[in-house]
């Protein structure tokens, strides 16, 4: 087998053959793919070599002195039953080689056996596991949580920024404001602060000012005694007062009433309310939250919003930044849904191809993170007869998002390179064959860009 070293990030492979001359011809024949091989001769030394979160493949002949390929198939399964196991076998095992695959095998490969296709089918099942740890990257990320709530994803310097505000935030008692385009996640990040706050404990209330008839907003609001009002039989709690000791969040503040926002600007300076039908003041311990798609100091400029309001809410402001200003996250923020809308519908998770993410990240977003939410599912839905249209506007007509045209390029460029070293756990040899481009074209371009193959690595 060759001597030559494997590069840093090449897959592993372990490749297990009692003959001398196919453990050094195979071997050797993955050696110079680029993928990192360790030969064995028996079984019994593949075990402790191997991890549930082993990012490798192994090989291995049906017909082995001591523990049988089957057998150690059986034993590998016990450790990771998604380690792909790829049977090597003699004529009178295809039978046997096929009741494997009903039970777990990735493939066989039937000797004598051409060089392409070990390698394709290594390469296939290289595929499967990255993809496989991936999925499972992402779910024990979501169950492992120091605190339970939504996550705002994204690697973009915009989102880090605004994680790193709300983790500010969130342990000071200040009144926020956020404003944010529709679909962006202004539910999601105020969610997200109470559950990073020390009010977790205490309940998130939360209020679509816009959804609420005029009539009733006061009495969701503050509540109401017996008789305060006609058909108000009984007592009832409001809102600010079920949020006692939590978090009130006031979403599209921008519909309230203006006679409304005078009486809420008296509860954010005493902390108190009155019941409708009521003079007695009910201490409040809250912390709000207020949201608005609209510029609240505009509107209050036009006489449409009280401006002493607008100032006493405007404590910490928070602006969300739409998804067409942070293009990079989509594949991250599409891996994600199309995850969640996996286990919903119980559907396998299709890969996307460059192109069709080349799409999506053209497209201007207009419906935000919301908008690519109920993209990811239908795709998990339809699989490869979605369309990827809008409104009859196929996703290619769309994405300047005010960006120059060399700009765009620079930036599609740099999501293509990063997808397919992600798609390849940072193997330069795979993302060159999937980019179609030189050796030192790509690392030209990844010093440009900042990217580095070992932050991809499986």
């Amino acid at each position: 087998m060759s001597s030559k070293a494997p590069q840093a990030g090449a897959a592993p492979i372990i490749l297990v053959d009692d003959d001398r001359h196919i453990r050094l011809a195979a071997g050797q024949t993955l050696e110079l793919a680029d993928y990192q091989v360790l030969a064995l001769e028996r079984a019994e030394q593949v075990l402790p070599l191997i991890a549930p979160d082993w990012p490798g493949v192994i090989v291995t002949d049906i017909s082995l002195p001591g523990i049988s390929g089957l057998e150690l198939m059986k034993q590998v399964q016990a450790v990771d039953p998604e380690l792909p196991v790829i049977l090597i076998t003699g004529h009178g095992d295809i039978s046997m080689a096929v009741s494997a695959i009903r039970d777990g095998a990735y493939d066989f490969i039937e000797k004598p056996f051409a060089s392409d296709f070990l390698l394709d089918t290594v390469r296939r099942a290289l595929d499967k596991r990255r993809l496989t740890l991936e999925n499972r990257r992402l779910r024990e990320e979501l169950e492992n949580q120091n605190v339970p709530g939504p996550r705002v994803l994204g690697e973009t310097p915009q989102v880090q920024a605004l994680r790193a505000l709300c983790k500010t935030v969130a342990e000071a008692p200040a009144d926020v404001l956020i404003l944010a385009e529709t679909g962006s996640g202004k539910d999601l990040l105020a969610r997200y602060i109470h559950e990073r706050s020390p009010r977790r404990a205490k309940n998130f209330v939360a209020i679509n000012c816009g959804a609420v008839p005029e009539n009733l907003i006061e009495s969701e609001l503050f509540g109401h005694e017996p008789g305060a009002f006609t058909d108000a039989r009984s007592r009832r709690i409001g809102k600010f007062e079920h949020a006692n000791g939590g978090t009130l969040f006031l979403d599209e503040i921008e519909s309230m009433p203006m006679a409304l926002q005078t009486r809420l600007l008296r509860v954010l300076e005493e902390r108190a309310i009155e019941r409708l039908g009521s003079n007695t003041l009910i201490p409040l311990d809250i912390r709000v939250i207020a949201a608005a798609k609209a510029d609240l100091k505009q509107l209050a400029a036009q006489g449409r919003f009280r401006e002493d309001l607008y100032y006493r809410l405007n404590v910490v402001r928070i602006d969300i930044p739409p998804l067409r200003e942070r293009r990079e996250d989509i594949p991250l923020l599409f891996q994600h849904f199309t995850l969640v809308a996996s286990a919903l519908y119980g559907r396998e998770v299709l890969e996307l191809s460059a192109q069709r993410m080349h799409r999506l990240m053209m497209y201007d977003w207009p419906g935000n993170v919301r908008e690519l939410r109920n993209l990811a599912e239908r795709y998990v839905l339809l699989g490869e007869s979605c369309t990827f249209d809008f409104d009859n506007r196929p996703i290619t007509e769309n994405g300047s998002g005010g960006s120059s045209l060399p700009e765009q390029v620079e930036q599609f460029e740099r999501m293509l390179i990063r997808t397919e070293l992600s798609r390849h756990g940072g193997s330069i040899k795979d993302t060159l064959e999937a980019l179609g481009v030189p050796r030192k074209t790509l690392y030209d371009k990844m010093k440009k860009y900042g990217l580095d193959k070992n932050d991809y690595k499986s």
